[in-house]
């Protein structure tokens, strides 16, 4: 299949597409997250509608009632070596997967146990080599709770970022577990519907934590970054935003201890949303920023620093095209979404960009860099695949 579209209009090298894989039935599997793992294979989650537990009531629950949690491992070429479904007759969702120091996983989501009555409670699972289940907690009350990002600290337990839900709305909620998954610490901050959508860790043993609120700044929702000690003690909050939605999707500390993230801004830009890349300096004052989009709808959901210093981010990129035969959640029945890869220098000044699909809606939901020099893409197509979403993992080299 040919599904890359690329630029060359901008200097750089050229990318090419080595692969692309599609995983998944007859009904709706969307793909969230990817990884490279030891072994050179990829290990992505996200959830299935077309298999586990409830996929045999189909005829019964209807499809936004029902999913389990999906982890696949595959070998270097995208073949998969094996996958595993987890859940029962609710909505499970994974959101985060990490290869751990054992060679295992945790993986990082929402259980829903019912699949009518019932919110989600924060799931977080511990697997082995082969996905087999080790151990798994819940956290969470009455509303709703979910987990969106996690990664193994320092001493061998994990820090969840996500949010939780009160009363008046959500927060960002932050939780440091053990190994075996007893919570340690927790932090819930932020006013009504605040979230925290990413999480990484920092070279002096803290955090830094990015999402989204309504109750700082100058917008409708603001681009969030905090930078929290091993404790959970903020060091510092700063707000990124102008008078529509912003929000911060992805982060990560840089070489030089600053941090970039990766987001959507409608308040900036060329579009009715576009890909909105800051950088900051160590204490979270923004360095420069930078946009990327047309006059359509165009967001960032992934970044990472690259070898050379610079970034690669993935989101989509939207295009309107006459007469298109589908619709989705994300786009208007006139425009398209495609994956759109973007590399760019260590200023954030653009290189190349890449675009990847088909004649229906396509997105990418997390990158990163290869050993081989390459980059992963793992998201979601509804061009390709044997159902109505699949998951879709794309090697570019």
């Amino acid at each position: 299949m040919t599904s890359g579209q690329l630029n060359t209009s901008l200097s750089g090298p050229i990318p090419q597409e080595e692969w692309n894989r599609t995983y998944g039935g007859s009904s709706d599997d969307v793909g969230t997250y990817g990884q490279q793992t030891k072994d050179g294979g990829y290990i992505i989650t996200g959830y299935t509608s077309s298999y586990g537990a409830d996929a045999p009531f189909s005829w019964l629950i209807k499809v936004q009632h029902r999913g389990d949690l999906w982890l696949i491992k595959t070998d270097a070429e995208g073949q998969k070596e094996w996958d595993r479904t987890y859940g029962g007759l609710g909505k499970d969702l994974g959101f985060f997967v990490q290869q751990t120091k054992d060679e295992g996983y945790i993986i990082v989501g929402g259980k829903k146990s019912f699949w009518i009555i019932g919110s989600y409670d924060l799931w977080i699972l511990k697997t082995d080599a082969k996905g087999n289940v080790l151990w798994d907690r819940t956290f969470g009350g009455s509303g709703e709770d979910l987990g969106f990002s996690v990664q193994q600290t320092n001493d061998d337990g994990y820090i969840i970022a996500g949010y939780t839900s009160f009363t008046n709305g959500k927060k960002a909620w932050i939780i440091k577990i053990d190994s075996q998954g007893n919570k340690q610490l927790d932090m819930a901050t932020g006013r009504a519907d605040s979230e925290a959508a990413s999480i990484g860790l920092t070279k002096d043993g803290g955090y830094i934590i990015t999402g989204y609120t309504p109750s700082s700044g100058s917008g409708k929702e603001d681009v969030w970054l905090i930078k929290t000690n091993s404790k959970l003690h903020w060091d510092w909050l700063k707000t990124f935003g102008g008078p529509n939605r912003d929000l911060g999707l992805s982060v990560q500390e840089t070489e030089d201890g600053g941090y970039i993230i990766a987001g959507l801004t409608e308040s900036f830009g060329a579009g009715k949303g576009d890909v909105w890349l800051i950088k900051t300096d160590s204490k979270g004052d923004r360095e420069w920023d930078r946009t990327f989009g047309g006059s359509n709808f165009d967001s960032g959901a992934s970044v990472q620093q690259t070898r050379d210093g610079g970034y690669i981010v993935t989101g989509y990129n939207t295009t309107t095209i006459d007469n298109v035969g589908s619709y989705s959640r994300l786009f208007n029945s006139d425009n398209i979404g495609r994956v759109w890869l973007i590399k760019t220098d260590s200023e954030g000044i653009e290189l190349w960009n890449e675009t990847f699909g088909g004649t229906r809606n396509d997105w990418g939901n997390s990158v990163q860099e290869t050993r081989d020099g390459g980059y992963i893409i793992t998201g979601v197509t509804e061009s390709y695949g044997a159902g109505k979403e699949d998951v879709w993992l794309i090697k570019v080299r």
